[in-house]
């Protein structure tokens, strides 16, 4: 039985403390408030805990000097988030980043691995 090689690769921004500060949950979760105009739910949506949420988004506007979101609070028509213009560039920059990374990788792995289909099991 053959089984096809794939590549899996993440892209995690860290600071020079090695502070893990951007990657592929606070992309998710920043894509999940556009989609939901609310932490709780995005948080919810990756069944993560709220106050973990909170914490990852306290990281990154730590490190980047930034507020990652607009919150209202209550009232008539419920609270909510948004992402702000600096978050969106972010995320924005972190997503096209990963696009050609992955485009990039793709093609070599294939120059390095692709020879794996010609490989057979000991004993064939």
């Amino acid at each position: 039985m053959e089984k096809e090689l794939q590549l899996k690769l993440t892209v995690r921004l860290y600071t020079e403390d090695r502070t893990r500060c951007f990657g592929p949950g606070i992309a998710t979760l920043l894509h999940r408030v556009e989609e939901h105009s609310s932490l709780r739910s995005a948080a919810a949506s990756m069944e993560m805990a709220y106050s973990k949420a909170w914490r990852i988004i306290r990281t990154a506007e730590n490190v980047f000097g930034c507020k990652m979101l607009s919150s209202s609070i209550g009232g008539k028509g419920g609270g909510g988030a948004v992402l702000t213009e600096e978050a969106k560039r972010l995320l924005a920059a972190y997503d096209a980043y990963v696009a050609d990374v992955t485009a990039y990788s793709a093609g070599k792995f294939e120059e390095a691995f692709g020879f794996y289909r010609d490989l057979r099991p000991k004993g064939e």
